[in-house]
């Protein structure tokens, strides 16, 4: 699947939802954080990460094996990115493959205990929409198992504070023979710069190994059995935490790309060198009694940071609550550095007790910016919003979050924009979210830990400089369909807008976007993307694409044509076989012609035959089947048992195929192919190209 069609089909919100039960016939999941049963060994970790033009597909497995004489129960933790999407879970044991399926809590649960109670390998995961962990609780493996575990998730890389950050959370549990992290990234524009960094200890994050060329990245983290060890002897392990690759990729002065790929387009849209446009800005903040000691002195510093950011352009004020609701100044002030001292001041000698009334706190924000707005206090071209600080769920006045989330929106204008930060896990997060997102805005959780005041400082460090407002992003008439959203209310330096879609069969040879934003001065931006020369007639029954060197004739339901400089044509036909056939399965035949002319270094499967091997044939007889006859062949210095049959030809009749009358070649084609076969067999279809 294309970039393109990756991003299309993510910014649609096609995501496998595991917020439920899931089983399979025997299940699924990985990174081992609890284990039960001594006989359990685990063999290998492996995570892989493969990002091309922002999008993440990250592979996790693991082996286990129980070498004990009883069933063993083994339990697993991963947590995956909050805007991650699950495609895959399996459990390979002993060597077949299982699946995992969505199923409703109650019957998840019996089936897990029917396939127990036969002695089967099963399991039960739950996911956590709190912590984005994927639990699998229990997992049943019967005595002398290997059991491989393998989840598959898809993420679109975001862009913040001008870097694409990538984390994967590596915990598996105890000390593994093999430990590999690799994380592979291609992005065709190039790529600017790539750091990683992991929170598992100094002592591993020497480990990591950066190879980088223009256009790739490969990223090696492999530590040994001994450098897991929490110290020499130790038998526990140190790798539990984050590792995290950053990187960016290269703009041109244009502030973006716009790709296209598969009857696909993307359209990634950066701009920088922009002067950012004044800020009003209301300060929420939960002064209840929850928020005592350590959450509060974070606070007030991470708040005494921010205001030393304000410019002479922005205006804001400060409202804090608790059963009570006060404000710092009733009316927004000009941001100079008198009056950043005086309200640095006021927080400092907030002393938090009480409940907390968070509905009457942003009623009177909403009240601020209107009254600012109303008294043409405000540059219409500024950027107003309200941010909330909180820790907790609301004790005083109004206390339904859903009335809450209503009456706040009833009142806030298109204008504005409502950001959360929930404190700690105690808050009711998914509210904070809710109430956000409503009003165009984002929520954040901050760890009520130590470095709160970072997080608080690095969140509004996303939001401190808006560039652009009411952007639009429009392509031409008939062009594009399906489009994903394509109108962004602001625009923030570092970050990244992105709008995807589909072609339209059209004589269009260029793909065009306009983009209108409104900033400090209006402007307008031009984006071109040169299309693949492609016709299209009744629905994709026959379409072709037309490269500087190659040809590709595409005829629906049958067969896909690749003609190269028009010297070289490869015809592959799908040939499916009877549903539900015991032995055989679906498979692609690739035919050449006879007329083709290849290079001198021409090789492979295929390329060895280009040249047809001089062939001698003798010794026919009967055979075992008196339908077959048998017979010796030689070719390439070999001698070969060989066997009359018939195979069929597909190309031109595709249901039933015509008979050719052949010699089967028996082993594998030893002696006929150069080497053996398994040379030849690929694990994906991808894993020839040439990784740095």
């Amino acid at each position: 699947m294309s970039g393109g069609t990756k991003v299309y089909k993510w910014l649609l919100g096609n995501f496998y939802n595991v917020n439920s039960l899931i089983y399979g016939m025997c299940f699924v999941c990985v990174c081992m954080q609890a284990i039960q049963g001594n006989d359990i060994t685990v063999k290998s970790y492996k995570v892989e990460s493969r990002i091309t033009s922002r999008f993440a597909h990250t592979t996790v497995k693991s082996s286990v094996v129980n070498s004990g004489a009883n069933a063993q129960s083994i339990g697993f933790n991963v947590q995956i990115p909050k805007r991650a999407f699950i495609n895959n879970f399996t459990m390979n044991v002993n060597g077949i493959t299982f699946v995992g399926s969505v199923k409703e809590k109650t019957v998840a649960r019996n089936l897990y205990a029917q396939a127990r109670a036969r002695g089967k390998a099963a399991g039960i995961v739950r996911y956590s929409s709190s912590t984005h962990q994927l639990k699998l609780t229990e997992v049943h493996v019967p005595p002398g198992s290997k059991v491989e575990f393998e989840l598959h998730y898809q993420e679109m890389m975001q862009r913040k504070l001008g870097v694409y950050q990538h984390t994967l959370h590596l915990q598996p549990g105890r000390l593994v023979p093999l430990l590999q992290v690799d994380v592979y990234i291609f992005e065709p524009k190039g790529i600017k710069f790539v750091t990683a960094s992991n929170t598992l200890g100094e002592h591993l994050s020497e480990l990591t190994k950066i190879t980088h060329t223009k256009e790739k990245a490969h990223i090696v983290f492999k530590p040994t059995l001994q450098q897991q060890r929490k110290c020499e002897n130790c038998t526990e392990s140190s790798v539990d935490g984050e590792f995290t690759v950053m990187y960016d990729v290269e703009r041109e002065s244009n502030a973006g790309e716009l790709q296209v790929s598969d009857g696909h387009f993307v359209q990634f849209f950066a701009p920088s060198d922009l002067s950012p446009l004044s800020k009003n800005i209301v300060f929420v903040i939960d002064v209840s009694g929850s928020m005592w000691g350590l959450k509060m002195k974070q606070t007030v510093e991470a708040m005494k940071a921010i205001l030393d950011d304000l410019s002479m352009d922005d205006y804001f004020s400060i409202i804090d609550f608790n059963h009570n609701v006060r404000c710092w100044n009733e009316d927004l002030v000009q941001a100079s550095s008198i009056q950043a001292n005086e309200a640095k001041k006021y927080i400092q000698s907030i002393k938090p007790n009480g409940g907390t009334n968070i509905n009457e706190a942003l009623l009177r924000a909403v009240q601020m910016l209107v009254r600012a707005s109303n008294q043409g206090l405000t540059d219409p071209r500024s950027v107003s919003m309200i941010i909330l600080v909180s820790d907790g769920d609301p004790t005083v006045g109004e206390i339904k979050l859903n009335t809450i989330q209503k009456n706040v929106k009833r009142v806030m204008t298109e204008e504005f924009s409502l950001y959360s930060l929930g404190i700690g896990f105690d808050v009711d997060f998914d509210f904070l979210e809710r109430i956000a997102m409503d009003n165009r805005g984002i929520a954040q959780r901050i760890n009520a830990n130590h470095d709160a005041a970072d997080q608080l400082k690095t969140f509004y460090s996303q939001v401190s400089s808006p560039l652009l407002r009411t952007i639009s992003i429009n392509f031409p008439e008939n062009a594009v369909n399906n489009v994903t959203q394509n109108r962004f209310d602001k625009f923030f330096h570092g970050s990244e807008l992105i709008v995807a879609g589909k072609l339209q069969p059209s004589d269009f040879t260029t793909l065009q976007s306009i983009t209108t934003a409104s900033a400090v001065t209006n402007i307008n931006f031009l984006f071109n993307a040169v299309l693949f020369k492609y016709t299209i007639m009744h629905l994709l029954i026959y379409a072709k694409l037309l490269l500087i060197r190659m040809r590709v004739t595409i005829v629906k339901e049958a067969h896909v044509t690749v003609t190269v400089d028009g010297k070289i044509s490869v015809m592959v036909l799908l040939h499916r076989v009877w549903k539900k056939h015991p032995i055989q399965v679906d498979f692609l035949g690739i035919y050449m012609s006879n007329a083709n002319k290849y290079s001198t270094q021409v090789h492979g499967l295929i390329g060895q035959f280009a040249k047809e091997p001089e062939v001698k044939l003798y010794g026919v007889h009967e055979g075992a089947d008196p339908k077959k006859k048998e017979a010796t062949m030689e070719v390439k210095g070999n001698k070969l048992a060989v066997t009359r049959g018939w195979q069929k030809d597909y190309r031109r009749d595709k249901k039933r195929g015509s008979d050719v009358y052949c010699w089967f070649i028996h082993n594998s084609g030893k002696g006929f192919i150069d080497g053996s076969y398994t040379s030849y067999i690929l694990p994906q279809l991808d894993s020839f190209l040439t990784s740095i």
